[in-house]
């Protein structure tokens, strides 16, 4: 009996430290979420009707025809699925370089963090002059290695623009994954390797049997937070490209912006709004489920 009321007092205990952050969440995400959904309800466009109009879920039933929000959706897809699985890997052989010992490692992680530390619109603009067809960085150096004989429009070509906004947020982003990995590197114990290379293990096989499965967490973290943040991207896109060349990198929060703020078509962007935050949910989720699962099945030796 005493056990159970003293469980029951740190149950309470801790609702009461967990509530004002319940709270917050609450205020932060849930209200805004709840009224773009009302919004989302009612025609409320100012360049046709100033007056909102309930229409029920006919902004939703427009969405299904709406071409331009499909291909936004692609081409977040694409970026998202290109941009997290570049800086997942570059991210993690920087972290693996950054855990040796060597001369000069805290001022190397320290420089290796400034990308990420950079503002994303100044980033932007500087890979924007990187990529330009006349006076960019880029062709200059494939111009005197003799690859080009003549400059390459970069963000004219709708194939190549979305390879030069993958770049440009892979350079920006790997150093978050990269932390947040070697935070992880460190708290394996290194007599784990010394006992697996005392039974024949080669570097492959510890980092394969080892690292791997006790990385899984940092790992598992990292790619749902950047998922998350690049399927969501819009100052990058939106001072690089604008979400050209004809649409080939207008991701899904460049639309709805382009809806809200140039069409001022209130209602179908709030509906845009709440059916994109769904597909987040149902996207981190089952991600979040596999990897979870494999995380789990992965065990070390």
């Amino acid at each position: 009996m005493k056990i159970d009321t003293i469980r029951g007092r740190d149950q309470l205990t801790g609702w009461i430290l967990v509530t004002p952050a319940l709270l917050l969440l609450l205020l932060v995400f849930a209200y805004p979420i709840g009224r773009a959904f009302v919004l989302s309800l009612f025609a409320e466009n100012l360049g046709t009707n100033l007056q909102a109009e309930f229409t029920g879920l006919s902004n939703y039933a427009r969405m299904f025809g709406d071409g331009r929000f499909w291909q936004s959706i692609w081409n977040t897809s694409i970026f998202t699925t290109a941009s997290v699985i570049l800086e997942l890997i570059f991210g993690l052989g920087i972290a693996l370089v950054l855990n040796q010992s060597f001369p000069g490692r805290g001022a190397v992680r320290t420089i290796a963090i400034i990308p990420w530390a950079l503002p994303t619109a100044i980033m932007a603009l500087a890979w924007a002059w990187i990529f330009n067809d006349q006076f960019g960085v880029v062709n200059d150096i494939l111009m005197r290695l003799g690859l080009i004989q003549q400059g390459i429009n970069w963000l004219g070509n709708p194939a190549l623009a979305m390879v030069a906004v993958v770049v440009a947020d892979v350079w920006k982003t790997t150093p978050f994954i990269s932390i947040l990995l070697l935070a992880g590197l460190q708290s394996i114990s290194e007599d784990l390797y010394e006992a697996h290379a005392i039974d024949g293990a080669t570097p492959w096989q510890s980092f394969r049997q080892i690292t791997l499965p006790l990385l899984m967490p940092q790992i598992t973290i990292a790619l749902l937070f950047r998922f998350a943040q690049a399927f969501g991207i819009f100052d990058l896109i939106q001072v690089m490209t604008g979400g050209g060349p004809g649409g080939a990198t207008e991701m899904v929060s460049v639309y709805i912006y382009a809806n809200v703020m140039r069409y001022l078509d209130f209602g179908y962007g709030a509906a845009l709004v709440v059916v994109t935050f769904l597909l987040l949910i149902i996207v981190v989720a089952i991600a979040a489920y596999f990897l979870s699962k494999s995380r789990h099945s992965s065990d070390p030796i």
